[in-house]
């Protein structure tokens, strides 16, 4: 019967196989090539080196001329570490040596291709930092048979990985951190490594495309408010402007992130300043309406006429507007009752004085038709004055409440974009953190 002994690279290269094989990870970024908020998937290129010994081998480098020798990677046992949060096959050039050391330490050098799943939270965006982690451990040796432990300290992978950074894309890398689970031989399991990645997006490209036009959209929605309604179409200039924000929104469709998780903050913010734009809108129908229609109106109720046009007048500074345009109503009122006055009794000085008895019968029944005309246009004049009293009464209430809709939406607009920013500042420092 033939005996088959065991090869170098099919079993553990201890002396005594209740010795557990330590082996030492290191880990280079060399690139961050994409992330893909819908899928939750992190793209990385990384080097990793992977350092163990080999019991009972070594050799004298000045006898046999050299430190280290390279072995075809099928003459030596090669431990089977993976990434857990690995998603798809490496697509990176193979390698087929590995460095032999004359104290018996091997040294396996390999690039990864990573596709990797990484919980992204997106409700900063476009400030939002990252945190996705790289979680090694052995396929099949538990704890008692193989051990990992970090080769260097993480500061200085961090330092590292920045210095071979080929990629300076969107994302940027601004920490490494490393965690050891505690695991115990009685426990079992597998030992595992897990690197902390924190990558920050670059905000730069979202707020001048993004944030910044927008700003500059809903600007301009608020000093429309300065436009005359009754001699501007300022409703046209609204939905103008509420057609371009929905273009705009259209266009940079794409540069918003699409997910299922969280709805970002930004989402929130565009839907606000589309919903201010369509509130103004509205209120500008009503003045509109209010200012054009006040002819077929009935008049103003008083407590009205105290509220708004005493008080709240008063409050947004259009109480002078008010004093000045009942002042010139009355008058217009005086110069007319002096104008019929004189009209009426100029004409009996003059009969009475200077005109003859015969012409004096024709002067009274000429006087009498004057006096019947006078009054019919009186009474046109007076009920002229009263309509265009109650016109300029509605009036005036549509500017106080036009002028009072325009100082709500300032504030409004105000807190709660300090709001929006309190919430970004406070949830960035929490990833931060």
């Amino acid at each position: 019967m033939r005996e088959e002994v065991l090869s170098y690279s099919e079993a553990r290269p201890v002396i005594s196989l209740q010795t557990p094989t330590n082996v030492s990870v290191d880990l280079t970024l060399y690139g961050i090539l994409g992330v893909d908020e819908k899928s939750q998937v992190l793209e990385t290129y990384l080097w990793l080196r992977l350092r163990w010994q080999i019991e009972g081998l070594s050799w004298d480098p000045a006898e046999c001329g050299s430190k280290r020798i390279s072995l075809p990677r099928e003459k030596v046992w090669i431990p089977d570490i993976v990434i857990n949060e690995f998603m798809d096959e490496n697509r990176a050039p193979e390698t087929y040596y590995v460095y032999v050391m004359s104290n018996g330490e091997v040294i396996d050098g390999m690039p990864f291709h990573v596709i990797s799943s990484c919980r992204l939270d997106i409700y900063t965006f476009p400030f939002d930092i990252q945190n996705c982690t790289y979680t090694f451990n052995s396929y099949k040796h538990d704890v008692q048979d193989v051990q990992l432990f970090f080769f260097k300290p993480m500061d200085a992978i961090f330092k590292q990985s920045l210095k071979a950074m080929a990629t300076k894309g969107e994302w940027e890398l601004i920490d490494m951190r490393g965690e050891k689970p505690v695991q115990t031989y009685a426990e079992g399991g597998w030992d595992e490594l897990i690197f902390h990645i924190v990558l920050r997006r670059r905000s730069g490209l979202y707020v001048v495309n993004l944030l910044i036009p927008s700003c500059f959209l809903l600007s301009v929605d608020l000093f429309s408010f300065l436009l005359p309604p009754q001699s501007v179409d300022r409703a046209s200039f609204k939905m103008t402007l509420i057609l371009g924000y929905t273009v705009f929104l259209l266009l940079m469709n794409d540069l918003l992130p699409v997910t299922g998780n969280t709805l970002p903050l930004i989402n929130v913010f565009f839907s606000f300043c589309m919903a201010l734009m369509v509130a103004s809108l509205l209120e500008t129908i009503l003045i509109t309406n209010i200012l054009c229609g006040s002819s077929n109106y009935p008049p103003l109720p008083k407590w009205i006429r105290i509220l708004v046009l005493k008080y709240l007048a008063r409050l947004v500074c259009l109480g002078k507007k008010s004093c000045d345009q009942m002042s010139a109503t009355e008058a217009n009122r005086s110069e007319i009752t002096v104008y019929e006055n004189s009209m009426t009794e100029i004409p009996k000085k003059e009969s009475i004085r200077t005109t003859p008895l015969s012409l004096q019968e024709q002067y009274l029944e000429e006087m009498k038709k004057m006096s019947k005309d006078l009054l019919v246009i009186r009474h046109q004049v007076e009920k002229h004055l009263s309509n265009d009293e109650r016109t300029d009464e509605w009036i005036l209430f549509g500017q106080v409440i036009d002028r009072a809709l325009f100082i709500l939406y300032f504030l409004f607009i105000t807190v709660s974009s300090m709001t929006i920013m309190v919430l970004w500042a406070h949830s960035y420092s929490q990833d931060k953190n």
